[in-house]
């Protein structure tokens, strides 16, 4: 689990897909992880192995400091969220939860994306960060506008075939 920074003093906005997703991860991490952990570290316990070598005792208390850094890292983002109601999805021009399908005509490709805020950015599922070069330079754009951004091997253009929710 990577560690996220997000300004507290500015409300998140989430998709409601990325709520769903991230009260799941909450609700997973404190019903399943929490009770793992602990019924791991009293076996541990129950053996006697708290000696000060003990590497997997190390192994999971560090495994829980993580799960309860990201139990307090969603519980916060929580506490400031707002989640984009449908009607708030613009379909006109690309906006925050916008679905777009881009094609590249240089290399005869397409594909679709979801502009997200970067607390719920996940490309491996397409889903890319407003605050990102290709979702920055998607902002704003309507259907048949070709945008360019700056990417590691150059310069990528694409153009906005379709734009929904």
């Amino acid at each position: 689990m990577e560690e996220m920074e997000f300004d507290a003093s500015q409300p998140v906005l989430l998709t409601p897909e990325g709520n769903a997703r991230l009260r799941a991860e909450l609700d997973h991490l404190t019903k399943v992880k929490r009770v793992e952990i602990a019924e791991r570290l009293r076996d541990s316990k129950d053996h006697g192995e708290f000696s000060e070598d003990n590497s997997e005792l190390d192994e999971v208390k560090q495994e829980q400091a993580i799960v309860e850094n990201r139990i307090a890292e969603l519980k916060s983002i929580f506490s400031n969220a707002e989640i984009l109601a449908e009607d708030d999805i613009p379909t006109d021009h690309v906006g925050l939860g916008s679905l777009v399908k881009v094609s590249n005509e240089d290399q005869g490709f397409e594909f679709e994306l979801r502009i997200v805020s970067s607390i719920e950015a996940n490309p491996d599922n397409d889903q890319i960060s407003d605050e990102s070069p290709l979702g920055n330079a998607l902002l704003g754009a309507e259907v048949g506008d070709v945008i360019a951004y700056e990417a590691p091997a150059g310069e990528i253009k694409y153009t906005v075939k379709s734009i929904r929710r």
